[in-house]
């Protein structure tokens, strides 16, 4: 089964996701939850998911410096 992480600083669109998601006919567990890129490399070092589902315009930090983060670390 995957781990997912859905990144989305607004919450209504993060839950839309998680709930109109057929995630176990993907093979995915409930997704894990940040609402921003911080938050998203803090679920990253804790659990190690295999896919990542990211807003590129967030606070603190976005979608684009998320992604370069993941890339140099894992």
């Amino acid at each position: 089964m995957f781990k997912v992480l859905i990144a989305e600083d607004e919450p209504l669109i993060r839950k839309g996701i998680i709930y109109c998601t057929d995630w176990a006919r993907l093979n995915c567990g409930i997704p894990l939850e940040a609402s921003n890129g911080e938050e998203a490399l803090a679920e990253m070092e804790r659990v190690q998911p295999d896919l990542v589902i990211a807003d590129l315009m967030m606070p603190v930090m976005d979608g684009y410096a998320l992604t370069e983060q993941i890339r140099q670390s894992y």
